[in-house]
């Protein structure tokens, strides 16, 4: 008996601690954490300046989410010496700090989403605290919308906004090395708002926060700013910004063994280039750079100046990059896999009045093509010319009258295409058929306000890789041959005419040059001619992949008697010799 007596009690017991906890059933809790006191009086004005800590109380157990990355304390609190809670739920907020706080001042405590409670992570969104050390709370602010000038689509909600807007003290000299007097985040629908600030004149900075650091990165962050101070006597609302990416200082960053050569590279996009060598067994290269590329080629004979060769060395060389000048060194050995080849990268079906194209790993710089064969259905030999590309030197154009539905077979011996110290090490043959016109379609685009001066007008993939280009000039735009697909618009417009465009400079406070992205995307359907109407000073964003076919497409008239003409330039991602550095 006492046996059943003890079972039962010990059968009870455990039923009832399974029971502690939420109960099963009933509504789930969708409400935040509420705010219910703090260690600072109600008020919040005439705090001590030698408080050390602020402890915020809640209505249930909280914890809280990279707070690191959305706690923003404005003004800055250098020495923050602990935040809790920091693993286990609690039911209040502690900061502690050592500084000495600044006198007659504001201070804001801003958790961004950082404080969610403990049973169903509902969130206190954008959750401030303020209090002064004077005998008023400051409370004028700073409100607007902050967009990427790039951006294809609207930023989805859960993805992490890593933009911030800061407020620096306007004065005789701004560090701008030092995190902004106020900041705060933008949130996922792009509006920011500076609260709690004080009367005075502050430059306003917008930029995208990789590091987490609170401070502006140049060259490594995007960024928007006005080169006009905020007067803040009154609260401002509507203050908007754009980003863009920023111009990066210039910096040498590597060298190292490609095929044919050495890469350097540099950070900011050198325009003029000097290199030599000044190594004893290397004295003959040839040093090739687009201006404003990022990249310099250096190429030599390895086998015939005997250099890295079955051992490596030491190879120096000398630069004077934008007046910049540095001596540097890479360890070498030449890689005997890396030969010079050709290759055709457009695959097996040549678009309608279109030169073929032969790429290569190595500029080149003299062929041969006396020595090449063109044959149509591998019996008839045909006419062709071929040149090098006058915009992409890796490049050959053969131009022929290539029929539609025909197949070719363009042979290129061994030795017939050369660089500066090498030649094609192969035979190759290149197999392809010119295909049909009713596998394209075309697009033209009218603008409206169109830009003053010369831009570039792109074709992107979903992807947001280009696809096609041009670099032209006025309120009408014309593509011939186009893959059926779905394309995203962009216009990057080189507002000073120097054939690339140019990133924002905060430093020398230079805005970058102007961009736009049409709001839907251009559908290419085969056969079709679409034509579309774009007002530039159209706000509208594209915020989804897909949008529904344009009703402006119409059929090719007489589509086979009347192919249409197909730019070569267009084919070519680097019309003009622009580098484009912000797309990737």
């Amino acid at each position: 008996m006492k046996r059943l007596l003890l079972l039962f009690i010990i059968g009870f017991l455990l039923q009832s601690c399974a029971r502690v906890g939420s109960p099963v059933g009933g509504p789930k809790d969708s409400l935040a954490p509420k705010f219910l006191s703090s260690n600072i009086d109600t008020t919040r004005i005439n705090v001590s300046r030698d408080i050390r800590e602020l402890r915020l109380d809640f209505n249930e157990y909280i914890t809280l989410k990279d707070i690191n990355k959305n706690l923003i304390i404005s003004p800055p609190i250098k020495n923050i010496k602990r935040i809790l809670p920091s693993n286990i739920a609690n039911k209040y907020v502690l900061i502690q700090w050592t500084d000495t706080l600044q006198a007659n001042t504001t201070y804001n405590f801003n958790f961004g989403n950082s404080i969610v409670d403990n049973n169903e992570a509902n969130i206190l969104r954008y959750f401030n605290f303020a209090f002064s050390t004077g005998d008023k709370l400051d409370d004028l602010y700073i409100s607007g919308e902050v967009k990427d000038a790039l951006a294809i689509k609207k930023q989805s909600e859960s993805a992490e906004n890593k933009l911030v807007v800061g407020l620096y003290q306007v004065k005789d000299t701004i560090n701008y090395k030092q995190k902004p007097y106020y900041i705060t985040k933008v949130d996922t629908d792009g509006y920011y708002e500076l609260n709690y600030l004080s009367p005075g004149k502050y430059k306003i900075l917008a930029f995208e926060d990789e590091n987490g650091n609170s401070m502006y990165d140049p060259g490594k962050e995007k960024v928007g700013f006005q080169k006009d101070a905020v007067d803040v006597e009154k609260s401002v609302s509507g203050l908007n910004l754009k980003v863009y990416p920023s111009k990066k200082a210039l910096k040498y960053g590597e060298m190292k063994e490609i095929p044919g050569g050495i890469l350097m590279t540099f950070e900011g996009n050198p325009t003029d280039v000097k290199v030599l060598s000044i190594n004893d067994k290397l004295r003959d290269i040839k040093v090739t750079h687009r201006p404003k590329s990022d990249s310099i080629n250096i190429w030599f004979d390895a086998v015939a100046q005997k250099v890295g060769q079955g051992t490596t060395e030491n190879l120096k060389f000398s630069y004077d990059v934008d007046n910049k000048k540095d001596t540097v060194s890479v360890f070498y050995k030449q890689n005997a896999k890396n030969e010079m080849q050709i290759s055709n990268n457009d695959g097996g079906l040549l678009p309608p009045k279109t030169d073929f194209k032969i790429t290569s790993n190595y500029i080149i710089d003299k062929i041969n093509p006396e020595k090449w064969v063109l044959k149509s259905d591998s019996l008839t030999t045909q006419e062709f010319t071929a040149k090098i590309s006058e915009t992409n030197p890796y490049q050959i154009l053969i131009k022929s009258d290539f029929i539609v539905g025909k197949k070719y077979q363009l042979t290129v011996p061994k030795t017939t295409v050369s660089s500066f110290y090498a030649k094609s090490s192969e035979s190759k043959r290149f197999d392809f058929e010119a295909d049909k016109v009713e596998n394209y379609g075309n697009l033209t685009l009218k603008l409206e306000n169109a830009p003053a001066t010369s831009y570039w007008i792109q074709l992107l993939d979903a992807s947001e890789k280009i696809i096609y280009q041009k670099y032209t000039k006025g309120s009408e735009v014309k593509f011939d041959i186009l893959k059926p697909a779905e394309y995203i618009v962009r216009i990057l417009v080189d507002n000073n005419e120097n054939k690339y465009w140019d990133e924002s400079d905060f430093l020398n406070e230079t805005f970058a040059e102007d961009s736009y992205v049409f709001y839907k995307l251009a559908v290419i359907r085969p056969l079709w001619e679409t034509n579309e109407t774009w007002d530039l000073k159209d706000t509208r964003t594209l915020d989804s992949p897909k949008t529904s076919a344009p009703k402006t497409s119409t059929p090719f008239p007489n589509a086979q008697e009347k192919p249409v003409k197909q730019d070569a330039n267009n084919r070519e991602l680097k019309s003009g010799g622009a580098v484009l550095t912000p797309v990737k």
